[in-house]
């Protein structure tokens, strides 16, 4: 069998075999999920697989020896829509997990309104096992994590800074719309805690002012306060920070 993988899959793959054709010796029960995932591309990232003679065919596809293959990633803007995707159907509301390294990610992500879980000490199969139990879309670094059956939802992260990391995410699953969308999951800009995830309430001032230095309370008049964790937030020079990283993601606010 011969596989050629596009676009950015490549970067998963050894740097001797990337941008071109791979001969690959696989036994008659080898599917095209393992024979991908053989050589290291998680099949969450995978949109499209083309067969010679045959078309689109799906994971379970049996190759054939001498066989020719073409991986695609998941497209932003070529219409594919005539061709049968290998990938399941989008989840109809989003919410995220993602592993304990990503926490600062995750935070950018309840930012903009999106239930975001961190796995702290869950190993794999436990956070694997509450992505598929909660419909979670999986964040991580880790690909072998992506590479579990009972994954159907990921992206393979490929950033170190965090902001990078909301920016490939954003791209992936176009988030501006979704953010916009009341149907989504997103509850809205500043609407949950970053910290902990928790749905952040209005508060008047009065009711959190003995907690708050005297400045914060005679400069502003505006307050929320997180029901699971106590923080409260207000308008401050942090909050002007991420109205402008929000901005940035969303290229005007809703």
């Amino acid at each position: 069998m011969t596989i050629r993988f596009y676009e950015e899959l490549n970067g998963f793959l050894p740097a001797p075999l990337r941008g071109k054709e791979v001969e690959v010796e696989i036994p008659p029960t080898c599917t095209l999920k393992a024979a991908v995932e053989g050589l290291g591309v998680p099949h969450t990232e995978v949109d499209l697989a083309l067969a010679e003679g045959t078309g689109s065919v799906g994971f379970d596809y049996r190759p054939r020896a001498g066989e020719r293959l073409a991986v695609f990633p998941v497209f932003e803007s070529w219409d594919v829509g005539t061709v049968s995707r290998v990938r399941p159907t989008p989840l109809r509301v989003i919410r995220f997990a993602a592993d304990v390294h990503l926490a600062r990610l995750a935070g950018y992500l309840r930012m903009f309104g999106f239930d975001s879980v961190v796995s702290g000490h869950r190993d794999d199969e436990q956070l694997a096992l509450l992505a598929r139990r909660e419909s979670r879309i999986i964040l991580t670094r880790d690909r072998r994590l992506l590479m579990r059956r009972i994954v159907t939802h990921g992206i393979a992260v490929r950033d170190l800074a965090p902001r990078q990391q909301l920016a490939q995410v954003f791209a992936r699953l176009e988030l501006a719309g979704a953010v916009r969308r009341k149907d989504s999951g997103s509850r809205g800009l500043f609407s949950r805690c970053m910290a902990c995830n928790g749905v952040l309430e209005q508060v008047e001032k009065e009711q959190v002012a003995a907690g708050l230095p005297a400045r914060v309370v005679s400069e502003h008049d505006h307050f929320s306060r997180c029901p699971a964790c106590a923080r409260v937030f207000w308008r401050g020079a942090h909050w002007e920070g991420m109205r402008r990283l929000a901005l940035e993601m969303l290229g005007s606010l809703p």
